[in-house]
């Protein structure tokens, strides 16, 4: 699977969401392309992120979109959703 992650600097939850993101990206073995808020806004737009972060964004091997994650949850949460999707 495929993750798409965005995020900004200045988002207090993103900076609490990178340690518990990073432990399901290691278990789980996504390829992960990061972009950011400011800088990437030619993906924020195809993407159509909104205002709130993060967005975190699981693809199949077809880049179908399976689902998105929005703001902060908990580790428990997101095991729990990727694990309702894993084939």
């Amino acid at each position: 699977m495929k993750a798409l992650k965005f995020t900004a600097v200045w988002c207090p939850s993103c900076l609490i969401m990178h340690s518990r993101y990073q432990k399901i990206e290691e278990e789980y073995g996504f390829d992960v392309y990061e972009y950011d808020y400011d800088f990437d806004s030619e993906k924020i737009d195809e993407y159509n992120i909104g205002d709130t972060l993060p967005v975190y964004i699981l693809l199949d091997e077809n880049d179908n979109e399976l689902v998105r994650i929005i703001g902060e949850k908990k580790e428990e949460e997101l095991r729990k959703v990727i694990s309702s999707i894993e084939r």
